[in-house]
């Protein structure tokens, strides 16, 4: 499925994204390596099995008015986008009585707006083509809220609202959507959450330290992929809490109020 796949990843800088980008890579897909740092993707780059079968395009999700003109640059290039991975996404460390308005639209721009205007800008080239596979990075935190991340997990439940309305309305177009739910993931997501300063959080959280390594999370999500999956939970113990919620709410609630927020 993926050999001489054109896929355009966001947030490939470091993470699920920056491992997504070495799978698919090695797996012959022609990779677009997309987040704001040029350096660090350049580094990922460097990384790779075939850098050669790679392009570096800066994008910005707080800017979504410079998404539709890099979408058709990648189309003059490639002619064609087979995959959208958005992976690109800002976690929160802060409570939501501290945290000021301007901290949650600055949350809710970046993986709300910024991941959808990514999806309109592409649809019309995929609708074109009759068919592509957009793959969204949400979060365990898009099923239930936790401590710390009202905005965070806010932004996440919008994006499974907006997916499965697409999933449908695509579906006679060859389209297909899989939303990805990662619970602990080894990754440095932490690091750069905002608190409620709107600050970077700078620090490694347990939760990160001692989750899945990145390398399975990203086997399983494309293996996902691969089965047309539409959504997938990935992750340890933790994604339990899921189904906990779905049949025993009253349990959950014992549960969750127990776990440690970082």
């Amino acid at each position: 499925m993926f050999e001489n796949a054109v896929v355009w990843i966001t947030g490939a800088s470091s993470g699920i994204g920056e491992e997504a980008a070495k799978q698919l890579n090695a797996a012959g897909a022609k990779v677009i390596l997309s987040a704001r740092n040029f350096e660090a993707l350049q580094a990922v780059q460097k990384n790779l099995k075939y850098p050669e079968q790679s392009v570096i395009i800066c994008v910005d999700l707080e800017n979504t008015s410079t998404i539709p003109s890099i979408a058709k640059q990648i189309i003059d290039k490639y002619g064609r986008i087979d995959i959208l991975i958005n992976n690109g996404g800002l976690s929160q460390r802060g409570e939501a009585a501290d945290t000021p308005i301007e901290v949650d639209r600055r949350i809710m721009e970046i993986n709300y707006f910024g991941n959808i205007a990514m999806t309109k800008a592409v649809l019309p080239y995929m609708r074109a083509q009759k068919s592509g596979h957009i793959v969204v990075t949400s979060s365990i935190a898009g099923k239930f809220g936790f401590f710390l991340r009202s905005a965070y997990s806010a932004s996440k439940h919008a994006l499974q609202g907006f997916y499965e309305s697409l999933l449908l309305e695509e579906e006679k177009n060859n389209i297909h959507v899989t939303l990805v739910y990662p619970g602990k993931i080894n990754t440095d997501i932490s690091k750069s959450a905002l608190t409620s300063e709107g600050k970077a959080h700078g620090v490694m959280d347990h939760n990160q330290e001692t989750g899945m390594p990145v390398d399975e999370c990203v086997r399983r999500m494309l293996k996902a992929v691969k089965k047309n999956r539409k959504s997938i939970l990935i992750g340890n113990k933790e994604i339990w809490a899921v189904h906990i919620k779905r049949f025993w709410p009253a349990l959950f609630w014992k549960i969750i109020r127990k776990q440690k927020a970082v």
